[in-house]
């Protein structure tokens, strides 16, 4: 009997130590939860302060690469005015040279009608003075590309002529330039001013 009754003290006392044991166990393992949340949350923070950080170096670099397309665009800007402007210039300088080339070619030409004009000598002198004068301006516009429009004998081009009426003639085609009125000319392929003419009106074809 007071084997057996040693065996119930031992056997609560064992109860006892496990109660407290796991109390303790207990105890352990809320803090080392505590821990844990305290650790996590930790981590989080930190997780997203390191996202912050990167978020604001994107965005610090997307500004230095906007603030360089900027300055990028307002350099190229700049430089088609200027190109612009010096495209502008050539041209308006070419005008000019052309334009002096011109007046230098038809210069002789002035001053020999201003000689006609002086010129004290009879109507037949001044009139061949005069064919001199345009044979010479004929040859400066040849000089220049530009060329007469032919008229007479050719058939009527209104791209080149203009008619200011016809003449009835039975020994021409009809349609073909009978008459030249004023000359036209062109510089090389580029019309310049059209002839005006008078064309032919010829019955005999018109009735056939």
């Amino acid at each position: 009997m007071a084997d057996q009754k040693s065996e119930e003290k031992l056997t609560g006392a064992d109860v006892t130590i496990s109660a407290e044991a796991a109390a303790a166990i207990a105890a352990v393992e809320a803090e080392t939860a505590t821990s844990a949340a305290e650790t996590g949350a930790d981590a989080t923070a930190a997780s997203a302060t390191g996202e912050e950080v990167v978020a604001k170096a994107e965005l610090e670099a997307l500004k230095t690469e906007r603030d360089q397309l900027l300055d990028r665009l307002a350099r190229l800007q700049a430089e088609f005015e200027n190109a612009r402007k010096r495209a502008e210039r050539e041209k308006q300088e070419f005008r000019e040279f052309a334009t002096g080339q011109v007046v230098e070619a038809f210069l002789p030409v002035l001053d020999n009608f201003e000689l006609a004009l002086k010129s004290a000598g009879t109507a037949d002198q001044l009139r061949t003075g005069v064919e001199l004068i345009v044979k010479q301006m004929d040859d400066v516009l040849k000089g220049l590309q530009v060329q007469a429009i032919p008229t007479i004998g050719v058939e009527f081009n209104p791209y080149h002529h203009e008619a200011l009426g016809s003449v009835e003639r039975t020994d021409l085609p009809d349609h073909q330039v009978a008459e030249e009125i004023r000359k036209g000319y062109r510089l090389r392929e580029r019309l310049l001013r059209p002839a005006l003419v008078r064309i032919v009106s010829n019955p005999k074809q018109v009735s056939e």
